[in-house]
């Protein structure tokens, strides 16, 4: 009997190709994928969670380092520390945390390491305000911020004064055995760090008086009564004794030059007082006649010319003033009673000076 015209034949060799409900080798989902891309993709879907996860985690880690790192420290006050040469970050950040500057010293050393900024910190004493950061902190170690320190010199102490003065400075090392020379030494303010030895500070005033001494004897004016630098030096030391008014020492340098050209002796009331005292203590009263009177190489009122050396340290503009001195007439000068002086021309007109200064004195 023949099979019915709709109807396939089961036994045909090409009847399962088109017939839907024969299932192939591997099973398929929904979604027409295999056993073998469904076990591939669950893997993919898994890393990908684990990747968020991970990166959350990181997230919050760095976030929590950030606001770590930022966040105000919990110093209360400023503490100076010193960080000694050759100390390696982990030694610094526990210092820093033993002094209440920061609270984890170990992610203080990780940030640093992880920065790159581990190599990169200075030793020296450094001055930390209140509640600065972590990252401050950092900041302030790699650029080297130090304590500035600094030594004022006053133009017109001697060396013995100056020696004392650097006894006193804080953070200074070491002795200074020897005196240094009188006029040797350049008053100015200085900079130095903790741990600076006072005979190194000694050298470089000294090198720096050198360097300026012979700038200026280089520039100085022409046929100048002196010989010397030196000698500038030991005239710019009477004229820093003389007066304290900036405006007044080109014109004093000038009666003092006026007078060695004129071979007239200089009579400087600071060069007896240095030869009482030898510079080594203040002088602590008025001179007097007899103390003019005095046989000493350094007393001006019985010498000709310049003492043997300089009565004590000058200052830059009293170099100055010494080698390009005011142009006068003058030859004597006296106080006036304001800080300044009164200058004349001739002994006649200085005495009357000398009387008004005495009536302003006796009244004080």
């Amino acid at each position: 009997m023949n099979a019915s015209k709709g109807s396939p034949d089961p036994n045909s060799p090409d009847s399962s190709r088109d017939d839907p409900y024969d299932a192939p080798e591997e099973a398929l989902d929904l979604r027409g994928r295999t056993r073998g891309q469904r076990i591939v993709r669950r893997i993919e879907v898994t890393l990908i969670w684990a990747i968020l996860l991970v990166g959350l985690a990181a997230g919050g880690v760095g976030y929590f380092g950030w606001t770590y790192f930022t966040t105000p420290g919990p110093l209360d006050s400023e503490v100076t520390v010193v960080v000694p040469q050759g100390s390696g970050v982990r030694a610094i950040a526990n210092r820093l945390a033993d002094e209440g500057i920061i609270e984890h010293p170990r992610l203080f050393a990780l940030a640093a390491r992880v920065s790159g900024q581990h190599g990169r910190l200075k030793a020296g004493e450094f001055a930390f305000p209140p509640a600065l950061s972590p990252q401050a902190v950092l900041e302030k170690l790699v650029e080297g911020e130090t304590v500035d320190r600094f030594v004022t010199i006053p133009e017109g102490l001697t060396s013995v004064e100056i020696v004392a003065l650097l006894q006193q400075a804080p953070a200074l090392e070491g002795e200074i055995e020897t005196v240094p020379a009188e006029g040797t030494l350049l008053p100015e303010t200085y900079h130095y760090e903790r741990g600076i030895a006072r005979p190194a500070l000694i050298a470089q005033m000294q090198a720096v008086m050198d360097k300026t001494l012979a700038e200026l004897w280089a520039a100085r004016a022409p046929d100048l009564p002196l010989s010397s630098p030196q000698e500038a030096v030991t005239l710019a030391s009477i004229v820093e004794k003389e007066t304290g008014v900036a405006g007044e020492r080109a014109k004093v340098a000038g009666v003092f030059i006026n007078r060695l050209r004129r071979g007239m002796r200089l009579q400087s009331d600071p060069t007896v007082a240095y030869a009482l005292t030898e510079g080594k203590v203040a002088m602590e009263r008025a001179l007097t006649r007899q103390d003019w009177k005095l046989d000493h190489p350094y007393n001006t009122y019985q010498i000709a010319g310049l003492p043997p050396g300089p009565i004590a340290n000058p200052g830059r503009a009293a170099l100055e003033a010494v080698l390009n001195p005011a142009e006068t007439d003058a030859f004597y000068f006296v106080a006036d009673g304001t800080g300044g002086h009164a200058f004349a021309k001739t002994l006649a007109e200085h005495n009357r000076n000398v009387v008004k200064w005495r009536k302003i004195r006796d009244s004080q």
